[in-house]
């Protein structure tokens, strides 16, 4: 049996033993949780409102965010990436403290030329300190269809999901002293131009020709603790286990059968890690220990 059917009659016996994990998100409006940020005029709702499409011409993207902002939470959204020639473009779902030294948790998606990988780059800011970037080759073409993209943040780890399969995990080291996102998080998700960057290293530009560029969003329900600004630095009622189930022991840690799906997507998927850049981190950062 290949690498692909092991990998995927995985995440199957997973799907049937962690119900909580896999469940299918309320269908609700856009506007009950989300604003539009920017590019107003970019940016369309179907069904009732269930389903958004950002686009990007030169002279725009666009932009979403939450309404509220969140101290702990199983963050999710359903996405389906711009196709064909999307070198430069950028597609993104993060969350975002929104201040000087912030906190941020990304998705981003590094559009390409047609028929060549997109990547999916993940990063964690803490403190306003980055550059711990993580990518991947997706094992599916994320253009084809929506797929679900999650993020777990407790007081114990934040995980990174792809449909289900965890991709990243960041441990709360905060004992001997490693810094862990604290601060309340907006979630966001924007559609923009990372042509000096994101393709290449920002050789191969975006092609207007293929514009508009199109990325369509689903799931706008919310599975988080909502915190006022006024206490938005005091998160600690929202690591309550019994008020909100993402903080219950099962998600302290990856289980038996997520920590092999966690290494296998790994050692298939993924081609870059930050930990193991030495040129970039002579250091090993201490997260990485």
């Amino acid at each position: 049996m290949s690498f692909s059917d092991n990998f995927f009659l995985s995440f199957f016996a997973v799907v049937l033993l962690r119900g909580v994990v896999n469940c299918i998100a309320k269908d609700i409006a856009f506007d009950v949780n989300y604003n539009v940020t920017w590019g107003n005029d970019h940016v369309l709702l179907f069904n009732q409102g269930r389903q958004v499409q950002l686009s990007m011409d030169v002279q725009s993207g666009a932009g979403i965010g939450s309404k509220l902002s969140y101290g702990s939470g199983f963050f999710h959204m359903r996405i389906k990436l711009p196709n064909k020639n999307s070198a430069g473009v950028v597609t993104a779902f993060y969350l975002t403290s929104n201040s000087q030294n912030h906190d941020e948790l990304d998705f981003e998606f590094l559009g390409n030329k047609e028929g060549k990988p997109i990547t999916l780059q993940t990063n964690v800011f803490v403190n306003g300190q980055g550059n711990r970037e993580q990518r991947f080759l997706m094992w599916f073409d994320p253009t084809a269809d929506f797929h679900s993209y999650k993020i777990l943040w407790n007081q114990y780890q934040v995980v990174f999901y792809v449909d289900n399969i965890p991709i990243r995990v960041l441990k709360n080291k905060t004992n001997i002293g490693v810094s862990y996102p604290t601060q309340a998080m907006n979630i966001e998700a924007s559609l923009w131009n990372g042509e000096s960057w994101a393709t290449d290293g920002g050789r191969t530009k975006i092609d207007w020709t293929n514009a508009p560029f199109v990325a369509q969003f689903q799931g706008f329900n919310v599975d988080a603790c909502p915190l006022q600004p006024q206490i938005s630095n005091n998160n600690i009622n929202c690591y309550s286990p019994s008020d909100y189930w993402w903080n219950q022991r099962k998600f302290w840690k990856l289980d038996h059968h997520q920590q092999k799906l966690y290494e296998q997507a790994r050692a298939k998927y993924m081609n870059y890690d930050y930990c193991t850049d030495r040129s970039t981190h002579p250091l090993l950062p201490p997260e990485c220990l």
